[in-house]
């Protein structure tokens, strides 16, 4: 094949021209396919978590720990699983996918007042007047966005309950909370309100850029960057993951027709579209009277319908591998049955559940003795699981955060890994 020389143009000088066109050519192609290639295995590899929130202080010897035949054991019976292990006989459906979770039978923690339980569960640290901590949700979120460039909502997202803030991460990172039912507040307008909403927006968006753009400070550029997302999330199709009626009926009944079931089929719905943190509460386990009752007839059988719904989903549609699962509470409640039939605070000896991601399950890790009122083993904490579910999330334990007044806050509080949990 032949190309015309242009006059003037010597053919060597015309060809090398050709040549360098031809490289050029070939290296913006090369990019390009490694740009898609390398946002290929973001998507492919990016992680999630998920947490089963128990708020109120779960009887965890009741559930994952029993203690039969004991005068702490209470009234339930233990029943065989799935896995290496037994638990209530009340969690029939949770016992088939127990080969899929692990339980950590030696939580010792010290928090037992519920508003200081919740903090230092969701952070790994203790109340602090001087610091607000972020929650795991934010860390794990903040830590894992750029595997989701294509996000569009929040990558934080609690369902059904509050959760812990952002803290010194910034509002970016601030949970984002609906009811069970994906109910968002001020969001559910009319077409033609929407778009007048949006291009109020827009005019609001371009005064906060001007402000920001004067060096005003790390909270103008949070608020600048929260009225960003909140354009998106009114726009943007990813938004009908929030919609779990959109499922089929026999989908949504095999969850469980409650809050927790639509709060766990929406976890699924939104770790499927690259929400990369999503927590689910369930409340009402501080059952300081007529415990047993209470468990047997309302909080088992939603947690065991949800919960084992959402496991064998995950696991189903090939993202459990990927998706790190974490059951847990303020804390737990005494071995000790008090006078009214129930149970107080307990912190010192008790379980967490999480599976997923990588984790070795099937199996216990750790035991408490023989009336459930002291670990026997080592003790592990909130910053253990944190640090546990960040490595098996790819996340670096060495990573280290600035707080707002200057001091290094390592990820995990420095929490130390739970080997068992790793092959």
């Amino acid at each position: 094949m032949s190309f015309p020389i242009p006059a003037g143009m010597s053919r060597r000088h015309f060809m090398s021209h050709l040549a360098g066109a031809s490289a050029t050519a070939a290296a913006a192609l090369s990019l390009g396919q490694s740009l898609r290639t390398h946002a290929a295995e973001l998507k492919k590899n990016r992680k999630s978590a998920i947490m089963l929130w128990m708020d109120g202080g779960p009887s965890t010897i009741d559930i994952w720990d029993m203690k039969p035949g004991t005068s702490t054991g209470g009234e339930f019976k233990p029943i065989s699983t799935a896995g290496d292990m037994q638990i209530c006989e009340h969690m029939p459906q949770t016992a088939k996918v127990m080969d899929k979770l692990a339980i950590i039978r030696s939580m010792s923690t010290r928090e037992a007042d519920h508003m200081r339980g919740k903090y230092y569960m969701r952070t790994g640290y203790v109340p602090n007047p001087n610091i607000e901590h972020p929650s795991y949700g934010a860390v794990i979120a903040h830590e894992t966005i750029e595997q989701r460039q294509d996000l569009e909502i929040p990558p934080f997202v609690t369902i059904g309950g509050p959760s812990e803030g952002p803290g010194f991460l910034g509002m970016s990172w601030a949970p984002f909370s609906v009811t069970s039912n994906g109910q968002i507040r001020n969001l559910d307008v009319k077409q033609d309100e929407l778009d007048r909403m949006v291009d109020r927006m827009r005019a609001l968006d371009f005064v906060e850029k001007s402000f920001v753009n004067q060096n005003r400070g790390p909270a103008a550029m949070d608020h600048m960057k929260v009225l960003e997302k909140t354009v998106h999330l009114m726009t943007s199709k990813q938004m009908d993951a929030f919609k779990v009626a959109k499922e089929p009926k026999e989908v949504q009944d095999r969850y469980g027709n409650d809050a927790f079931g639509r709060g766990c089929l929406m976890a699924r719905r939104l770790v499927e579209v690259g929400v990369p943190f999503v927590e689910v509460d369930l409340g009402g386990w501080d059952n300081h009277n007529g415990i047993f009752n209470i468990l047997r007839t309302q909080r088992l059988p939603a947690l065991d319908k949800g919960m084992s719904a959402l496991i064998e989903d995950l696991n189903q549609r090939g993202l459990l591998k990927d998706t790190a699962i974490i059951w847990m509470g303020d804390f737990s409640r005494t071995p000790r049955i008090n006078g009214n039939g129930g149970r107080d605070h307990w912190a010192r000896a008790w379980s967490v559940v999480v599976g997923g991601a990588g984790l070795k399950t099937g199996i216990t890790v750790g035991k408490t003795n023989e009336d459930g009122t002291a670990v026997e083993t080592e003790p592990y904490t909130s910053q253990d699981v944190m640090a546990t579910v960040c490595k098996a999330l790819g996340i670096s334990l060495e990573t280290t955060f600035t707080s707002n007044n200057g001091r290094p806050m390592k990820i995990a509080n420095s929490g130390k890994v739970i080997k068992e949990l790793f092959a």
